[in-house]
């Protein structure tokens, strides 16, 4: 056996082993407990980088363990395979989007093959294909026949680089999330889902979600934005109007000096037809609605407006404040008007003083005395009502219940919840997605098209690239058809669907991939799901993790499953990041930003081994981590350090007899302590593993064995029968622990020690709980400050005794021959340091 660490002449033989043993398939029939392992699966829009790899590579460590416990573990693979990730890069290579969709997949599959990582491909689902976007077809009209798909004329987010509208959840601070520029407002007639009727139960489900990460789950929470407080009616006082007003500090109403509606208000034409106001507040409502939303309800956002002429009446004072038109109110949020206290509120105060309105003091801050004379900024905290009617001295929290009472005891508002999300937009003007299947008919209106008619294919001879409608649109075969209700001519609709449909249900899909006559097999999914283990980025917590909760929920509340969250345990992996040689800033690795390291040729000069060990052992797998290139030299160095000291011992391992470590007569004290701690590097292993993804510690406690078997290495080689016999159970137990994470060398090593099973048909290594207790303690022993020599000494060693044996060392002797020692430090039980000149 070559002495020589050289992974090219191995890796490949076991990554086709692995494929054509059947190991990592899921039996169906097995009584073998379940599990069911879920990377997020890519979009094939390009070759994967550095960071994408360790979102598998995590997963690969996790299901090898898993089988190597025995259980029966489904780990399938897919490809999200539309949208516009994968058409803009096929516009850009001037290609069709399927050309480039699949060149891309047998890319991606042949370096998730060179990477080590290993799949049931026989469930392998690809979102662009017809067998599965028929089912996508289906459950859109399973919520279009229940009322949870409809269609509206609304202000939509429009990218005018991609030009197709997004979700706001695809808007990151008013730019698109994927080319970043920035967001325009656009009205079109688009379809939506029904999310918000199922706002409640996701964020009361989400109080059970335990094993997900906290983060995600305020991010969910945060984005749905529930808020509770009550809707208004105050009454136009020049038309006898009702215009409803939705507030969270309803203990603030007698502070209300001003009402503000959104431009986008319908009550606002009605206000100012046909009087001297309606120019200049048409004027600014037209100017107001080209902007972003975004950017109008940002901080840093100028608050403008306009007054309208009329007014409106308090309803717990009778006063008549005016109604202005302004840019920081939103049709989309409650009710599009809102009553403005500017001295409680920080954007009316900036509002008022802009434009001289009255600031009122309703709630009395307990520590300062505040007027409307002297209020520099809104007071936003506690304290007591004043200027309240018959609702002064009353502490404020107390006041919304009263207030609130009063309002309802009149008639003239009530309690009331909203949420700040909105129905998810699923509509696309692009080509590459799954055709809605709706047809539209003059007599009928929008009819669905038929189950048994699905799918509803997507052209392939169609001109893609984007010219703000939908290229289906122009595509004179497709659009013509026939209605499915009474046979007149008519037309299909030509948007496509968002990808985050196609992607909201496919862990369904992986039990059944093959099923022609049903989306999913009931008897699989209810016994295999929720998703045991899911793993991917948090960059989907308002995403694709939020859809598919809400997809699940629509399923489960429909009867088409038994359950109702689709992932039990969720993982979150942090990026890696590089130097962008564009920003010179530490940023994501992305192509854009130039940091891109590529895991090929990586591979090509040190083996995927390598590659695997750094890219789990950089850091804490749940945080962000700086790449290194010295960083893999150093993996490299430890796989070859393994391959040598196995290579070395050969023989001693094949002939390793367990049986002769039952009794542990004639240890050496430095043999003794090498058992302790190969049994307890196996416990920490396993419970790191185990106890949450602690994949760089795991590894860090086998280097730590590794370096204590190479300080003993020639001494315990040298002792007859169990003195070999520890030196082997120790290398053979570095083998086995390594053995998910770097997988071909563990495999190649197994192998050669004259086993016939792969490494992972075999149990994994347990430790014995008496072996763990130190009989002897391993001392450190510094030479001015720097690591020169270890020594194991009784635990119950004096520290005289401990000084004894560090000056007795033969490498210390040979490190102080000659100088003198002016100091020795001994620090209980770990350290011992000389001081020498």
């Amino acid at each position: 056996m070559s002495a020589q660490y050289k992974p090219e002449q191995f890796e490949g033989k076991w990554q086709d082993f692995w494929q054509k043993s059947g190991l990592f398939k899921m039996d169906e029939t097995s009584p073998r407990q379940k599990f069911y392992c879920l990377m997020m699966y890519p979009y094939p829009s390009a070759a994967l980088h550095v960071g994408h790899m360790k979102n598998y590579i995590i997963g690969d460590v996790l299901v090898r363990y898993k089988v190597a416990k025995g259980f029966n573990v489904l780990n399938p693979m897919g490809w999200d395979a539309f949208g516009l990730p994968a058409e803009n890069a096929a516009i850009k290579n001037n290609i069709h989007p399927r050309v480039s969709t699949f060149r891309n997949i047998a890319k991606i599959k042949q370096q998730l093959h060179a990477w080590g990582a290993v799949y049931d491909w026989d469930r392998e689902i690809t979102t662009c294909q017809p067998d599965y976007y028929r089912w996508t077809q289906w459950l859109f009209l399973k919520l279009f026949d229940n009322g949870l798909a409809y269609r509206k004329k609304a202000a939509v987010n429009w990218c005018p680089q991609c030009r197709t509208v997004l979700a706001n959840e695809q808007v990151i601070e008013g730019k698109c999330e994927r080319c970043s520029t920035p967001v325009t407002d656009k009205e079109l007639a688009q379809w939506f889902f029904k999310i918000t009727d199922f706002a409640e139960k996701l964020l009361l489900d989400a109080e059970a979600l335990d094993n997900w990460p906290e983060r995600v789950l305020i991010m969910q929470r945060n984005w749905i934005g529930k808020s509770t407080g009550c809707e208004i009616d105050f009454v136009v006082q020049e038309t006898g109007d009702l215009l409803r007003c939705f507030t969270t500090r309803v203990d603030t109403l007698f502070g209300a000096t001003y009402v503000v509606v959104a431009p986008e208000h319908p009550i606002v034409e009605k206000l100012v037809r046909q009087t001297d106001k309606e120019e200049a507040v048409s004027n600014f409502a037209e100017t107001v609605r080209r902007e972003s939303r975004f950017s109008r309800s940002a901080e840093e956002t100028e608050k403008v407006g306009v007054f309208t002429g009329r007014y409106a009446i308090n309803p717990v004072n009778d006063e008549h404040i005016p109604i202005w038109v302004a840019n920081y109110v939103l049709m989309e949020y409650g009710t599009g008007a809102i009553m403005a206290v500017p001295a409680h509120d920080q954007r009316d105060f900036d509002f008022a003083k802009k434009y001289n309105l009255p600031i009122r003091v309703v709630i009395g801050d307990p520590e300062a005395s505040l007027d409307s004379d002297n209020i520099t900024e809104a007071y936003v905290g506690d304290g007591v009502q004043v200027n309240s009617g018959r609702f002064d001295g009353m502490p404020n929290r107390e006041g919304m219940e009263r207030i609130a009472d009063y309002l309802e005891g009149m008639g003239k508002g009530r309690r009331a919840v909203n949420y700040r999300f909105h129905d998810w937009l699923v509509s696309r003007q692009r080509y590459w997605g799954a055709p809605i299947p709706i047809v539209y008919c003059e007599d009928c209106g929008a009819v669905a098209v038929p189950e048994e008619e699905l799918p509803v294919l997507l052209p392939e001879n169609v001109e893609f690239r984007p010219t703000g409608e939908s290229p289906l649109a122009r595509c004179e075969e497709f659009v013509n058809t026939r209605c499915p209700r009474c046979s007149k001519p008519a037309k299909r609709e030509t948007d496509t669907l968002d990808t985050f449909v196609c992607s909201s249900w496919y862990f369904l899909r992986f039990l059944s991939p093959k099923a022609e006559d049903r989306p999913f097999a009931r008897e699989f999914v209810d016994k295999w799901l929720p998703v045991d283990q899911y793993i991917g980025g948090v960059e989907h917590a308002i995403l694709h993790l939020l859809y598919a909760r809400f997809i699940t929920k629509v399923l489960h509340s429909l009867g088409e499953i038994s359950f109702d969250e689709p992932f039990g345990s969720l993982f979150t992996q942090g990026m890696i990041c590089r130097v962008s040689p564009l920003s010179g800033k530490l940023e994501k690795m992305s192509k854009s930003k130039g940091n891109v390291v590529s895991p090929d040729a990586l591979i090509e000069k040190y083996g995927a081994d390598t590659v695997r060990l750094y890219t789990l052992f950089i850091g804490p797998p749940e945080k962000d981590a700086e790449w290194s290139d010295a960083g893999v030299e150093g993996a490299y160095r430890f796989l070859k350090r393994v391959w040598r000291m196995t290579t070395k011992h050969l023989d001693i391992l094949r002939e390793f007899k367990p049986a002769e470590l039952s009794a542990a007569e004639g240890l050496s004290a430095e043999a003794k302590e090498l058992r302790r701690a190969c049994h307890k590097t196996i416990k920490k292993v396993t419970e790191e593993i185990e106890g949450g993804f602690r994949f760089n510690t795991a590894i860090a406690a086998v280097m730590e064995l590794v370096n204590l078997i190479y300080l003993w290495e020639e001494k315990l080689f040298g002792e007859e029968g169990a003195g070999k016999a520890v030196l082997a159970e120790a290398l053979a137990a570095v083998i086995r622990l390594i053995s998910p994470f770097v997988p071909h060398i563990s495999e190649e090593l197994w192998h050669r020690l004259g086993n016939t099973e792969s490494i992972f048909a075999v149990p994994w290594i347990t430790y014995e709980e008496s072996l763990l207790k130190a009989e002897q303690i391993e001392v450190v022993i510094q030479i001015n400050g720097k690591v020169r020599s270890r020594i194991v000494v009784s635990a119950s060693a004096s520290e005289e005794e401990i000084r004894e044996a560090a000056l007795n060392d033969e490498r210390i002797r040979q490190w102080v021959s000659g100088k003198k020692i002016l100091r020795t430090i001994v620090v209980a039980k770990k350290l011992v340091n000389l001081v020498v000149r």
